[in-house]
């Protein structure tokens, strides 16, 4: 049989076959290859090259088999022909289609195999709830009573966004598609389940689907109005010609992946993360802390949704994650940004970012690939993903807990130090913080006052300008013919006196439309006269509707400009004495159009015009002398001095840092348990598989070896967070609380054992260099910029880009 081996560079081999083996394909992989065709092979490929090729795959997904094929090429020193390139691709394809069966029997001797255990227990931190004793009554209370952990205000903390890059081409003309399979994974959610979704929240436009764009979901959604997610249905339409245009992902605070959905011949529709939520609700539980970049907007869609009262009754809530979330109007960050949220932590939930950074090298191999191909090589790579998440654990816990103790042994200083000096309490902080809340939810609502007399003064004014433009016609003389000295100034003449007909006709019909609405007013006014120009009661309507048109138009500037000005202070640009920073200047042409409303106010009561040269230019409250014309002169609120907001910023700081620590000691005693439990599993499976002869006992083996080594290291890495000066959890593991997880009774001998055998026997320690931090995630100093300053800097770029 002519063969591919790389290894070897042989070029043909012998392939014995028994009388007991039933086809050629049998034969070839017993002998350890694997044919190219599936009938009748007439070439075939070793297995470990194969496993050479699925390997450099699963570390460089961008590596396609036809430069995989062109390499064999090159070592076998043949001219490359696209024959291998074809050849290889159906022995590869074959290849991974025989591991994933493998991988189904190994599930299933694992008791893996239902289709909620990886979204429920592939992250331990996240899912493996544990107690401390676990006897047969205490099985028969409900979770809630069982569990021991400390209260968190969110069980879980998630995030999902979208993603354009893992797009596929739509098939041209009459071409057909000749690979017809359905690929099947436990990551990606049902197109069918997900199109339940589609008619949840109409589109104020017209649109089949309810659209992030313009999905009616309440106030806070004007700062997503120029979003990316939040583009207008035309540009998202543009991916006519993808079949899938990117996927939806969600993953846990940890990395590991929830859901994929599949973005067909759309953008970001709300379809998809509303199926995210309710599958996450039906699997993980509630109390999720969800993040989104539009956050805001999506909350406001959950509210219109079917799933409303299940997701405000099971305690959860979105939110916008930090990266995106500096970009958002302050009144949105206030109520949504993850820094204000009690139980949110220290947590960017920037974690999709990452992934999707990493996964855009699959684009190249997935953009004309089948349907199932696609599916398939996205599977692998984040099935490959999950595994380094999975090891990447302990640094994370590790990372974590060490910043986040330092927070409190450093900065808890400080404020406390500051308080005393400021003379400042934590009531203090707390009525500040909710006072701040209430002002930018109410800033710019307009005073009670008889809005019954200014409407009936408006539509006095409406039925004058109305009559007048009757009496304009009426007023018209009639056309002499023989005065016109030209055909085109008669034509001329006859076109105006057609255009003050149609006005005329058209105020005609609007000046009934304003009669009804007068005579409806007046009745409801008690008014048997109507009202003249000269009426005092007339007078005083009409000057209050200066002033409102005046106060309006301030309150509105007062709010953008106070928005903004709370925006640069939360940049620390506010002392810069730059001018609008590049992510603000939406906003900014906002409040240059406030501005020009307001001037036209202001001339009309006889107020002093704006200069915008000025405002733009403004750092602090205390500049905007404007506030002393509103209602609500906030200058003189101790909240908003600059000092007392960076108290209150350091406040918040703190307190999401004893929220981290409480949250890091439980997922830490989580995964311990996890990897106790699931040593005992490993030692009664691989026995009963054994003692059965069962032929699945092989790749089992295999799996919990790998498996033990990196146990192995995660127990090293939680030995380091368990010697961190400040760890304040426990070093003992639980008992799971779970009641289709790996239930196993405690013991701590086994445990004991685990700590010192596999820490000592397994693992090389001169290979861990990384014990700081310096993992493939970056280092505390980097995530610490990442929050501070890149957040600001990247999207600055981008907008720039755009």
């Amino acid at each position: 049989m002519p063969v591919i081996n790389l290894y070897t560079l042989q070029t043909e081999t012998r392939i014995s076959r028994s009388e007991d083996v039933g086809t050629a394909h049998e034969a070839l992989v017993l002998n350890g290859y694997v044919g190219t065709s599936p009938d009748s092979p007439s070439l075939a490929v070793s297995i470990s090259t194969l496993e050479l090729y699925r390997r450099i795959r699963l570390r460089k997904a961008s590596f396609s088999v036809e430069a995989f094929a062109k390499v064999i090429c090159d070592m076998y020193q043949w001219p490359y022909r696209r024959r291998y390139r074809t050849a290889l691709s159906g022995a590869f394809d074959m290849y991974l289609s025989i591991l994933r069966g493998v991988d189904v029997q190994v599930k299933e001797a694992l008791g893996r195999n239902t289709d909620r255990w990886r979204a429920r227990y592939s992250c331990p931190p996240c899912g493996y709830e544990v107690c401390s004793e676990l006897t047969p009554f205490f099985k028969l209370l409900t979770l809630h009573q069982l569990n021991d952990e400390p209260a968190l205000v969110y069980r879980r903390l998630m995030v999902f966004d979208g993603n354009n890059s893992l797009s596929r081409m739509t098939a041209f003309g009459d071409r057909k598609v000749a690979d017809t399979r359905t690929f099947a994974s436990d990551y990606f959610l049902d197109a069918g389940y997900v199109d339940k979704f589609a008619d949840e929240v109409r589109s104020t436009r017209d649109s089949d689907d309810a659209d992030i764009s313009t999905a009616d979901v309440g106030p806070i959604s004007s700062c997503t109005d120029s979003w990316k997610a939040a583009a207008a249905d035309a540009k998202k339409r543009s991916w006519g010609i993808f079949e899938e245009t990117g996927i939806f992902a969600s993953a846990c605070r940890h990395g590991l992946i929830i859901y994929i959905i599949d973005m067909l011949r759309s953008g970001e529709l709300f379809k998809y993360p509303l199926a995210t939520v309710s599958k996450a609700l039906d699997v993980l539980g509630g109390r999720l802390l969800v993040a989104y970049d539009i956050g805001c907007k999506l909350s406001g869609t959950i509210r219109h949704s079917s799933l409303a009262s299940r997701f405000v009754s099971s305690g959860s809530r979105m939110c916008v994650d930090a990266f995106h979330g500096y970009a958002h109007e302050y009144s949105c960050q206030d109520a949504f940004h993850p820094t204000g949220i009690t139980g949110a932590g220290l947590d960017d939930f920037g974690v999709m970012e990452r992934i999707f950074s990493c996964s855009n090298e699959v684009a190249p191999v997935t953009r004309h690939a089948s349907a199932y191909n696609r599916r398939l090589f996205i599977d692998v790579f984040f099935t490959q993903w999950d595994q380094d998440r999975y090891l990447n654990l302990g640094n994370y816990l590790y990372r974590s807990y060490k910043r986040a103790v330092n927070i409190l042994a450093d900065e808890n200083v400080a404020l406390a130090h500051a308080k005393s000096s400021l003379q400042v309490s934590d009531e203090d902080l707390r009525t500040w913080r909710a006072e701040q809340t209430h002002y930018l939810r109410s800033v710019g609502e307009e005073a009670e006052y008889d809005i019954h007399a200014v409407a009936y003064v408006e539509a006095l004014q409406k039925l004058r300008d109305s009559r007048a433009a009757s009496s304009a016609f009426l007023n018209t003389d009639p056309l002499d013919i023989s005065a016109f000295t030209s055909r085109k100034a008669y034509e001329d003449a006859t076109s105006r006196t057609a255009k003050l007909e149609t006005a005329r006709r058209v105020k005609e019909e609007r000046d009934a439309i304003v009669t009804e609405e007068v005579n409806a007013l007046e009745v409801k006014l008690g008014i048997r006269k109507r009202w003249e120009p000269s009426n005092p009661e007339y007078i005083a309507a009409a000057a209050y509707l200066n002033n409102r048109k005046y106060h309006q138009a301030l309150n509105n500037l007062q709010r953008l400009v106070v928005l903004r000005l709370l925006e640069l202070h939360k940049q620390n640009v506010g002392r810069s004495g730059q001018h609008i920073a590049k992510s603000l200047q939406t906003r900014c042409k906002a409040i240059q159009n406030a501005i020009k409303t307001y001037n036209t106010a202001a001339h009309a009561i006889g107020k002093p015009a704006l200069d915008w040269s000025k405002v733009s230019n403004y750092s602090f409250l205390e500049e905007f002398t404007l506030l002393r014309e509103s209602r609500d002169d906030i200058r003189a609120k101790r909240w908003t001095q600059p000092v007392i907001r960076e108290l209150m910023k350091q406040s918040l700081r703190v307190e999401r840092a004893k929220e981290e620590v409480v949250r890091l000691n439980v997922e830490v005693r989580r995964l311990h348990t996890f990897i106790v439990d699931e040593k005992k599993q490993f030692t009664q499976v691989l026995a009963d598989l054994e003692r059965k002869h069962d032929p699945v006992h092989g790749a089992v083996l295999e799996f919990c070896r790998r498996r033990r080594r990196v146990n192995a290291r995660l127990m090293e890495r939680l030995e380091d967070v368990f010697a961190l000066e400040g760890f304040s959890g426990s070093r003992e593991p639980g008992v799971s609380a779970n009641n289709d997880a790996i239930v196993l009774t405690h013991d701590p001998i086994l445990s004991t054992e685990l700590r010192t055998e596999e820490t000592s026997g397994e693992v090389d320690k001169a290979t861990n260099d990384d014990k700081d931090g310096d993992d493939d995630e970056g280092s505390e100093a980097d995530d610490e910029r990442l929050e501070e300053v890149g957040v600001l800097v990247d999207y600055y770029t981008n907008l720039q880009g755009e």
